[in-house]
């Protein structure tokens, strides 16, 4: 894949019509935490299935978008705007495209945008993944910890 720059990377707002291809995004994110059950392939997609419905309701939809790279759909991204904060609530894209600068790009352009409005941007990970490191490269750094999950926020420049 290209440099991120050149990513042909757009945003379009998620619809009913997409809760399929979510599903698949959500659990191509967490199918591996389940390698070591003994469960069947269906089971797994069962317990995920539970998980998502959960996700999905209780999780604010404010600015809710599928990723579209070259017009096709290959991830989520969600973040809630307020005055005093942008907090990324969810960024995912499929596994086949993942480490390819599409996180990157996304982050920076919502890194730029949060520059411009002098305000920090928020955000939730689960301590093992990857992504941390995506996000300290970033200049994001580590607030808090609850449970299996980190706090980390990216400050704006001082004025």
């Amino acid at each position: 894949m290209s440099k991120p720059e050149k990513l042909n990377l757009s945003l379009r707002e998620v619809t009913p019509d997409d809760q399929q291809f979510l599903f698949e995004v959500y659990a191509s994110t967490r199918i591996d935490e389940l390698q070591g059950t003994d469960w069947t392939n269906d089971q797994k997609l069962g317990f995920l299935r539970m998980q998502f419905l959960v996700r999905e309701r209780s999780q604010p939809r404010v600015d809710d978008r599928i990723i579209l790279l070259n017009g096709q759909a290959i991830g989520r991204m969600l973040v809630d705007r307020s005055e005093a904060a942008i907090v990324l609530r969810d960024i995912a894209v499929l596994t086949e495209y993942r480490n390819a600068g599409v996180g990157s790009r996304l982050i920076q352009d919502l890194i730029k945008e949060a520059a411009a409005a002098g305000k920090p941007i928020q955000l939730h990970v689960i301590a093992s993944s990857p992504a941390v490191r995506l996000y300290e490269r970033l200049g994001f750094c580590r607030t808090g910890e609850e449970l299996a999950y980190l706090e980390m926020k990216w400050l704006p420049p001082a004025g």
